[in-house]
């Protein structure tokens, strides 16, 4: 069986200023995506699916594609705004995909295996890989038993502006019982806050948040198809901004009782280039990590 991650590398970077999966951060001219890759190789995956859009697919394959090609098995699927049931083309006047949901379903094809899932603009450390492989190849987990790597808020923040975390909640067994897509979550003296109306509502700096590094079986492609319908219908044809979020479907699935989901806990420190001025203390937190050629 493959051992497979799965890597979302579509979004538009807009506060980032440009196609911030390909700025280069390391030494040698490395993206941020390269060092992701070398850590999941290390604990043992062996196929990289890249979700990227038709537009950036010649530059994306040339500075990363194609190296990663020499190193494991290497798929591709595209993230598009028109890919949506029929019924739904042209409905909607907006720039952006849907979000991370879609992003996922639109890997259905090449995936049929227990899969890992990352974003491409941030860096998680090897021991939340590790955690994460463990899990998905026990031969204990079933296909609606999913897992999501759990990384404290305080090592989440950026210096340079809000970020949106999906904020968790756990049973005595730790395993998720809600996550809180939650935006405009600060760095603030005491630790961690999130600033509304110009004020600030402290938050618990320990609390374990979603950084999206999240472990599923193929069922998930059944579950992503119906609701990505449900979603879709709730819309009002004017509708520009709304997303289809993974979050917010591990948790509507939680509450409905079809799948659990272990919340594996890391120290790990995240590293991610939300804004253009993160790159400065990205690149210098990660010259000295050694990566696979």
């Amino acid at each position: 069986m493959k051992k497979t991650l799965v890597i979302m590398a579509a979004g538009i970077g807009s506060r980032f200023g440009g196609v911030k999966q390909l700025a280069k951060v390391g030494p040698n001219g490395e993206v941020i995506i390269d060092y992701a890759i070398s850590a999941a190789l290390d604990v043992g995956f062996n196929k990289i699916v890249f979700i990227i859009r038709e537009d950036i697919a010649d530059d994306f394959k040339e500075i990363v594609g194609n190296r990663v090609e020499k190193m494991c098995e290497v798929a591709y699927a595209y993230q598009s705004l028109d890919d949506v049931p029929e019924e739904y083309k042209g409905k909607f006047e907006r720039s952006k995909p849907w979000g991370t949901g879609q992003a996922i379903l639109a890997c259905k094809n090449a995936v049929n295996e227990p899969f890992a899932v990352i974003n491409a603009d941030d860096y998680y450390g090897t021991e939340a890989f590790k955690k994460i492989y463990d899990y998905l190849y026990s031969e204990n987990t079933s296909e609606d038993e999913y897992c999501m790597a759990g990384f404290k808020l305080k090592n989440t923040l950026s210096d340079n502006g809000g970020v949106t975390r999906g904020v968790c909640r756990t049973d005595g067994d730790s395993y998720l019982s809600k996550v809180t897509e939650t935006s405009n979550l600060v760095k603030t003296p005491t630790g961690a806050g999130v600033e509304k109306d110009g004020k600030i509502i402290e938050v618990d700096p320990e609390s374990y948040v979603s950084m999206n590094m999240w472990g599923f079986t193929a069922k998930i492609f059944d579950y992503l198809e119906s609701m990505f319908k449900d979603f879709l219908s709730g819309l009002d044809d004017a509708d520009t901004k709304s997303e289809f979020l993974i979050p917010t479907v591990v948790d509507e699935l939680i509450h409905a009782g079809k799948v659990k989901v272990k919340l594996l806990e890391t120290n790990d420190k995240w590293l991610g280039i939300t804004y253009k001025e993160d790159l400065p203390s990205v690149k210098e937190a990660l010259a000295s990590v050694n990566i696979a050629k």
